[in-house]
């Protein structure tokens, strides 16, 4: 089948996609999609439904300017369009020109073309082109619901296409070995050294007691490093180090490329760590010290001298051609403790005793780090999926967030972003719902630097607002969760603060509106609930 398929097919499906909140339905839509396309049509289209100009593995990105964008959109001439459809593949091959354009003048040839493909555009189709280049589809197209749709346009099994995108990491390459190669390619899919899987993630535990309750009354507790997760792959003398956003950030470590040189005691593995940075009396530094070391690309040497790591290791996943996801944890602990020295890894007991487990929980925020991480000792590595085979225990209760708009600042934060409106993503839609604002926890020096991101982001804006697209999150503590009638979410935080900026994490890193749920009818276990 020749690939030429037009965008508006895509936009069609699009709108068929908003007209109804049933899966099943959307599912169905679709199905007949993925069907209608070219094999070299599959991932960027997929990619597209997402909300990605690009793979979710692909670095590239298109750095075009909000409010550029829109005025674009609003001046575009409708003498200009030509009977000619734009087709799927020509969006993506623009694309592509526009992340490529660099140096002197790059702004302007970049404006070109995306002025060039919306005045072929008509404004039906042209709204759904912005939507993709600011990441904000909210079509329902969520990464569930398409793997469900691979599923079904390939007779796949659903477990079989979970797993095969838990180990590519990229929906679109899922999509593209079901449709055109069938379930046997799926059922293929290993870990490829050099490719980085989704992380496994862990639920939030409300005391230690129910994290006994649900591992049989026996669990490994590790400390919860205040640092940043990283996967280190090697085969032979290369060695490539990715963070938890899958961003290779191997230039930025040079230290932990030595420790895993030499005292790893393999030449082909997958290690899964954190990275702590450490002040001179030995205690961890501010995550925002830490960031410094993984946006760094130049001065190298003086950054690893300024702010030396501190690398713990935690769960092996790969090791000399044996793929470990399906062995028990406490396999593969014993696996990495055989292959490293024991002060690269993770604090670590396993008990059977709550008493023990407070204990080291007061031991870990005494050594300056976040609380414990409990694991069950038969539990299996499942990347992406956050679950109770692993608990995250702290002491008081924070959410990852999204800032989706900002409020000008008066008084001395006047000329300064500073109320911020919090977000948490719905899972089944994909939108972003305002839990809050809040202006506290951030220094001066953080004000001023937010608020220029916050404007290179910016979409639209009020006299007083401005909203931006969802990007930056932000670790909020707060004192309880109440109902609210104010927001669609229908939710707010009480005495909400911002603890830290989370650039590790991408929007739909951060926390959802089912978990926001959980949460707050868990706080009715220790609390009356009112009868009105």
């Amino acid at each position: 089948m020749p690939a030429t398929t037009p965008f508006s097919r895509f936009t069609e499906t699009c709108r068929a996609l908003e007209s109804t909140t049933k899966r099943t339905e959307k599912v169905t839509h679709l199905i007949e999609f993925l069907k209608s396309l070219s094999a070299n049509e599959v991932i960027p289209a997929v990619s597209f439904l997402i909300g990605r100009p690009f793979p979710e593995s692909d670095p590239r990105v298109l750095d075009v300017a909000g409010q550029t964008l829109w005025k674009m959109d609003r001046k575009r001439a409708q003498a200009s369009l030509v009977s000619k459809p734009v087709t799927i593949l020509e969006i993506y091959d623009t694309f592509d020109k526009i992340a490529s354009a660099s140096g002197p003048g790059s702004r302007q040839r970049k404006e070109n073309l995306v002025d060039a493909l919306l005045s072929r555009l008509p404004d039906a189709d042209a709204g759904y082109l912005i939507r993709i280049i600011f990441g904000e589809m909210r079509i329902g197209a969520v990464e569930g619901v398409v793997l469900d749709a691979i599923a079904g346009a390939t007779r796949s099994k659903p477990e079989l296409v979970r797993r095969a995108y838990m180990l590519l990491g990229d929906v679109g390459g899922v999509a593209e070995l079901a449709l055109f190669r069938g379930s046997e390619a799926l059922r293929e899919i290993g870990v490829t050294l050099f490719v980085p899987i989704k992380p496994m993630l862990a639920e939030m535990a409300q005391d230690v007691e129910e994290v006994f309750k649900e591992h049989d009354g026996v669990t490994a507790l590790e400390f919860k490093y205040d640092g940043a997760r990283i996967q280190i792959h090697r085969k032979n003398d290369e060695i490539r180090i990715f963070s938890r956003r899958l961003t290779d950030v191997t230039s930025s470590l040079p230290d932990v490329i030595q420790l895993a040189t030499q005292h790893v005691r393999s030449k082909e593995f997958l290690i899964e760590g954190e990275v702590v940075a450490m002040g001179k009396n030995g205690k961890p530094l501010p995550f925002q010290d830490l960031m410094r070391r993984f946006r760094r690309v130049h001065e190298i040497d003086e950054m690893v001298r300024e702010i030396p790591l501190k690398l713990f290791l935690f769960d092996i996943i790969f090791l000399e051609g044996k793929l470990l996801i399906d062995t028990p944890y406490e396999e593969r602990w014993s696996i990495l403790e055989g292959l490293t020295d024991a002060n690269l890894l993770a604090n670590r007991v396993i008990s059977r005793d709550p008493g023990e487990a407070q204990k080291l929980m007061e031991a870990s925020i005494q050594a300056g780090h976040e609380g414990l991480m409990a694991k069950d000792l038969k539990s299996t590595y499942t990347p992406g999926v956050r679950g109770k085979k692993w608990f995250k225990i702290k002491p008081f209760e924070k959410l990852d967030l999204v800032i989706v708009a900002a409020d000008w600042g008066s008084g001395r934060r006047r000329g300064w972003l500073s109320n911020y409106h919090l977000a948490v993503r719905e899972e089944k839609t994909g939108e972003y719902l305002v839990v809050g604002k809040t202006f506290k926890g951030l220094t001066d020096e953080e004000f001023i630097g937010i608020t220029k991101k916050l404007l290179g982001l910016k979409t639209r804006e009020t006299d007083y607002t401005v909203h931006v697209k969802p990007s930056i999150v932000v670790e909020v503590a707060f004192n309880e969760i109440q109902r609210s009638p104010h927001y669609k979410s229908r939710f707010a935080l009480r005495f909400a603060r911002i603890t830290r900026l989370r650039e590790d994490k991408r929007p739909d890193d951060g926390d959802t509106l089912e978990r926001l749920q959980g949460l707050y009818e868990d706080q009715f276990r220790y609390k009356a609930l009112a009868d009105f």
